[in-house]
């Protein structure tokens, strides 16, 4: 039972850190940015103007979902990397979280 009470309470530590967990994403060298933080909220957008200079629509589509993928695989490092200070192997090292995020 006091097991399960401290991994509740690392567990809501753990939740709190999550807003404080900040990434941008990039691509097309920097042309699109997006900033996340732990709790996978968007925090901001950025496609330089030269991106937007033309008119190939799509290629900045594929640039913001490109930076929005790099984003959300840099958000899954950090927080398995904050949940490996918490158990043992991070998200792997609960069975049935794999894969989650």
């Amino acid at each position: 039972m006091k097991n399960a009470q401290a991994i509740q309470e690392h567990m809501g530590a753990f939740q709190e850190k999550l807003g404080a967990i900040n990434v941008t994403g990039s691509a097309g060298g920097g042309m699109t940015e997006i900033d996340m933080n732990g709790k996978m909220e968007v925090l901001a957008v950025r496609i330089a103007p030269e991106a937007m200079e033309g008119e190939d629509r799509e290629m900045v589509q594929d640039l913001v979902a490109a930076a929005f993928n790099n984003a959300m695989e840099k958000i899954r490092e950090a927080i398995n990397r904050e949940m490996g200070n918490i158990i043992p192997g991070g998200l792997a090292g609960i069975q049935g979280l794999q894969g989650m995020l």
